[in-house]
């Protein structure tokens, strides 16, 4: 802004100065040839004037000229005087014209985006006149770009591209701050996979009444919420439930590559941020525990409006991880609790000399609820570290896993 103001600033001086020479010259010619009687100084009679009132009005008369307003307090009696005035002028309006072209230039691009928004909401209102839209969907389509743009056009796609990559994505984390700090799914979340999460989304706006998903279509994004209400909707067009902000919706058909198993639509205006099922599938496949962790959410709610949780559930690997730590807890228990030895965690567990395939996730291992505080040191608790798993006695292993992998 600071610089902008320099630069008009800067135009009004240039101006001022090219003015100043045109004065002195105005009262230099006359000078040089001695006052004559028919030239503006001796008209004026300031021949022995006090130097400031000449060239007060040397530069009256050159401002005069070169402002277009007229020829000072007398017009050109002669001919040197005519060609002077006609000099004067033409500098004049070649300066007027420059001076209000760079100040026109520069005010626009105090607010250029806003000017943007503007030619760009013409042409969409060109679009639709040409189109012949109906008055309905004319004021859908213009709300949404005042809802989405708030008055004001950016290219983001265009300026986030030529950043450098750490500093495009330093700016989409900022972007997206009240974003990661309002999903609580990303609060516990890795800080890494919430960078490469938050890169890969793109954002979206939808009005009341928009179908954001449609139950039996094959799902390509999945949502997360910013600002707003949706409603999961069933076939007969019941309200299953609401989300708001800080959920996310849409991940169930990316996770068992299924059809849509309910609609949602928008309740109010909603800014989202969706995650395409390619980037979805290459960020989950670097960090397999977060793909546990939605897949027990998407039980969860599968289960909660009616559908069967064993689309996500029933899985094989999933299988192979109850077999593994199922045998894992078996030998854990029989082993003296004064003889057990940490378990490696190298491509097979160790327990008791006994080797076993490791785990496809270690989801399975945070998520034991064995009924002990954890705070407490009381035995059957099971810890976790970095490289191995310890055990002491624990409780029935067939009651711990039939309570954790029920339908």
């Amino acid at each position: 802004m600071a610089g902008v103001f320099m630069k008009i600033f800067n135009l009004i001086c240039m101006m001022l100065l090219i003015g100043h020479w045109s004065g002195c010259l105005q009262f230099l010619v006359p000078m040089l040839q001695g006052f004559p009687t028919n030239s503006w100084v001796a008209i004026n009679e300031l021949q022995t004037a006090h130097w400031f009132n000449q060239y007060s009005w040397a530069l009256f008369k050159a401002m005069s000229h070169m402002l277009c307003i007229g020829y000072g307090r007398f017009p050109p009696q002669s001919l040197t005087d005519m060609w002077l005035t006609l000099l004067s002028m033409i500098s004049g309006a070649t300066c007027y014209a420059l001076f209000l072209g760079h100040t026109t230039n520069l005010i626009q691009s105090l607010d250029s985006s806003r000017r943007q928004y503007r030619e760009k909401l013409k042409q969409v209102e060109e679009y639709m006149a040409y189109r012949k839209l109906h008055r309905e969907l004319r004021t859908r389509i213009t709300d949404y770009f005042e809802h989405r743009y708030q008055g004001k056009f950016f290219d983001e796609e265009s300026i986030l591209g030529e950043l450098s990559e750490r500093l495009r994505e330093d700016v989409i984390n900022y972007n997206c701050r009240s974003l990661v700090a309002s999903v609580p799914f990303f609060a516990n979340a890795d800080p890494n996979f919430v960078n490469d999460v938050v890169t890969k989304l793109k954002y979206e706006v939808f009005q009341p009444g928009d179908v954001i998903i449609k139950e039996g279509t094959l799902g390509t994004k999945m949502y997360f919420i910013q600002e707003g209400i949706v409603d999961i909707v069933m076939n007969n067009d019941e309200v299953a439930t609401s989300l708001s902000d800080g959920s996310y919706f849409g991940e169930i058909c990316l996770l068992t590559n299924a059809r849509r198993v309910a609609s949602v639509r928008a309740e109010t205006y909603c800014n989202l941020f969706s995650l395409s099922v390619e980037h979805f599938n290459a960020v989950l496949d670097l960090y397999p525990l977060m793909r546990r962790t939605m897949e027990s959410i998407a039980a969860e709610r599968l289960n909660k409006i009616g559908k069967n949780p064993s689309l996500v559930s029933n899985r094989e690997d999933l299988q192979t991880d109850l077999k593994t730590v199922s045998l894992l807890l078996q030998s854990a228990q029989s082993e003296d609790s004064d003889d057990g030895g940490p378990i490696t965690m190298g491509g097979h567990l160790s327990v008791g000399g006994r080797g076993m395939p490791r785990p496809k996730s270690e989801s399975c291992f945070p998520r034991l609820d064995l009924g002990f505080p954890v705070e407490t040191s009381a035995p059957g608790i099971m810890h976790r570290s970095e490289t191995f798993y310890q055990a002491t006695a624990l409780p029935n292993t067939e009651q711990v896993f039939q309570s954790m992998f029920q339908a």
